[in-house]
């Protein structure tokens, strides 16, 4: 089958190490099954991957990506829920099992014609949701919501601040809290992410460290090193910062005196659970909420997208078709 395949680590160029050609088929062990790939996101991960983070040289070669929706065994449409793991280990969630991992990482991935995964993985894909939109959620979607609606203590008519509008969970971030009803604030360094901000459901979007009209109740971030201490500034007292990710660098000055003075609430998050993937694929249907889709290439013109996100330029999703 064809596939994009991580052959080497290179952290400094990480697509040197991207290899795109014919790998074998996957093979699905007792409690697994195989999917046929119609549509396979592109993510942060991917590129991470690729330098080194979270998947080791002995690992190797490895078939990236960890979101995609196909047709199963049966001939179901199904979403991908990429986070393997036993919830059991996890006291009931498999995004705390100690062993947990992501498709990519330990068994190989999403950007291929089939994946095999864990039967459990498989979520059904609502006939409203094209393959391409579904393919989006798995990840930088279920994050997004996970973060939204589970983690950040939001109540209705919540006020919320998105950090770097134009990556896969920022602009999911906006969809969806806009559906929410929440006010929505979002930042970017761009003239024209901003616009597309308030065009996906932002009240208002504002250059990168801008002073809000308000103080928020919760910030989404994502960004880490730079934008964070104007999420610490922009939190009300008893506030509260979600975290998924640190694209700009992970070790900002903490400013403690700010975080126990103002009482904030420092909250990480990784992923979701399978039952909140298809939570989140009944919400969209529910709301008519769909996921932005920057470019859709075929599976051949991979390393194309793997630039792209490289450079930054991209609003929502890129999305390979096998």
């Amino acid at each position: 089958m064809f596939a994009v395949t991580a052959t080497q680590i290179d952290a400094d160029n990480p697509l040197n190490g991207l290899t795109l050609g014919e790998r074998p088929d996957p093979e699905a062990p007792d409690g697994w099954t195989t999917v046929t790939v119609k549509a396979a996101a592109l993510n942060h991960h991917d590129l991470w991957s690729l330098k080194g983070v979270g998947l080791s040289a002995d690992r190797l070669p490895m078939i990236l990506g960890c979101d995609a929706a196909g047709v199963d065994e049966d001939g179901n449409e199904v979403i991908v829920h990429s986070v393997i793991g036993d919830p059991a280990r996890g006291g009931g969630d498999e995004t705390l099992d100690p062993k947990r991992s992501l498709l990519s990482e330990t068994h190989p991935g999403t950007l291929a014609e089939k994946v095999a995964v864990p039967r459990r993985n498989l979520v059904p894909k609502p006939a409203e949701l094209s393959f391409e939109e579904a393919a989006c959620l798995p990840t930088a979607w279920l994050t997004a919501y996970r973060m939204l609606f589970d983690k950040a203590g939001l109540q209705p008519g919540a006020s919320v601040l998105v950090q770097g509008a134009g990556g896969g969970v920022a602009t999911a971030a906006i969809a969806l809290a806009a559906a929410a009803g929440y006010r929505v604030y979002a930042t970017s360094r761009s003239e024209a992410k901003r616009k597309r901000a308030e065009e996906l459901g932002a009240d208002a979007a504002f250059e990168t460290g801008a002073r809000l009209p308000e103080r928020v109740d919760a910030v989404i971030e994502t960004v880490g090193q730079a934008t964070w201490s104007h999420s610490l500034k922009s939190l009300r007292p008893g506030g509260r910062i979600v975290v998924s990710g640190a694209t700009s660098g992970q070790v900002p000055p903490a400013e403690l005196n700010r975080v126990f003075f103002l009482q904030l609430q420092i909250v990480g998050s990784t992923m979701g659970t399978r039952d909140q993937l298809e939570r989140l694929a009944r919400f969209l249907v529910k709301t008519g909420v769909r996921p932005h889709v920057d470019r859709a290439l075929p599976l051949s013109r991979a390393k194309e997208g793997f630039a792209a996100m490289a450079e930054g330029d991209l609003f929502g999703k890129i999305v390979f078709t096998p």
